[in-house]
């Protein structure tokens, strides 16, 4: 796919990442597809902050509303997906452009995926029962023992992701990231030419706006969509997709676990923790161009338009 490129649009969630795609979608010959890992899901809207129906008709997303929220999706399935999709979009004459914070959907798509044991139900099902007793955290401080850069990776309360990277250590004897290093050393480049450009607002300024857009959130139905998802009768709370940022605090509140009050606290702090991961991912991340300043000129997309023109035909570009 030497000859395939492709746009990577990366920040921390409330960015402002979905409104500067579809303002380089109303200018240049692009497509959009989302690397967002709630998105995928029908009938969560509200609190995913998915583009409204009308948005959606105008500049439609690949890999939005793609799934039941019954349903599991992957980072191995996203390659897959977004693979597909960046090429029926270069077969049309178009430029993909990947929008998203889904992190771990980018590295999948950029260095690809180790081939992981099969999941083993009894393995599993201990490492459950010893969180149980032991929590989390303690859970974290044995992956830690073990693997301790893919411990460094995960936030001690993500439950999936602790216990998979365990349970891979509990069958093989091999942590997790040396599988992974085996994936990116056989992994093929077949995503072609990139270029990656980042948001990433300060500090400060981000933690507002994900407070604000909470409390909107909750203002424009957040409850109801939860409630509705509940009343199917199908979801589970520990389901990943009932365990998105503000999906598993609203159904904790809805189960009378939290007073309003204290389900708006953690919702927001859980927003601003993963605000807080995808930041320090994207800092690490190589080949990033921060275009964050170019939003600060009044004609900073315009700029932004020129330089993504002159790259998309090789010629040499300065951002912003």
């Amino acid at each position: 796919m030497e000859d395939l490129q492709s746009i990577w649009l990366m920040g921390p969630t409330a960015s402002g990442k979905t409104g500067l795609a579809l303002e380089l979608a109303r200018r240049l010959p692009i497509e959009l597809i989302s690397v967002d890992s709630a998105l995928v899901y029908r009938d969560m809207d509200i609190g995913t902050a998915k583009p409204d129906a009308a948005t959606l008709c105008e500049f439609p997303h690949h890999l939005v509303n793609i799934l039941d929220p019954a349903q599991a999706y992957s980072a191995a399935r996203f390659r897959l997906d977004a693979l597909a999709a960046m090429r029926e979009i270069h077969a049309r004459g178009k430029i993909p452009l990947l929008v998203g914070g889904t992190m771990l959907y980018y590295r999948a798509l950029q260095d690809g995926l180790a081939d992981l044991p099969v999941s083993s139900p009894e393995v599993r099902e201990a490492i459950q029962a010893e969180a149980a007793v032991q929590g989390w955290a303690a859970m974290h401080a044995q992956l830690a023992l073990v693997d301790p850069l893919i411990a460094a990776r995960l936030h001690p309360n993500d439950p999936q992701r602790v216990g998979r990277a365990l349970e891979v250590w509990r069958m093989t004897g091999v942590p997790m990231s040396v599988w992974q290093a085996r994936g990116r050393e056989q992994a093929a480049p077949d995503v072609g030419r990139v270029l990656k450009l980042a948001l990433l607002p300060p500090r400060e300024l981000l933690r507002e706006r994900i407070a604000e857009r909470f409390e909107l959130m909750l203002r424009t139905g957040l409850l109801d969509e939860v409630q509705a998802l509940r009343a199917r009768g199908d979801l589970q709370a520990d389901m990943p997709s009932m365990r998105a940022v503000g999906y598993r605090q609203v159904w904790e509140f809805l189960d009378g676990a939290h007073t309003y009050e204290r389900m708006v606290e953690l919702g927001v702090t859980a927003t601003r923790g993963l605000a807080k991961r995808q930041m320090t991912w994207l800092r690490s991340e190589r080949d990033i161009c921060d275009v964050t300043a170019c939003l600060d000129h009044a004609d900073g997309v315009a700029r932004l338009v020129t330089a993504l023109e002159a790259w998309l035909t090789g010629m040499e570009f300065a951002l912003c």
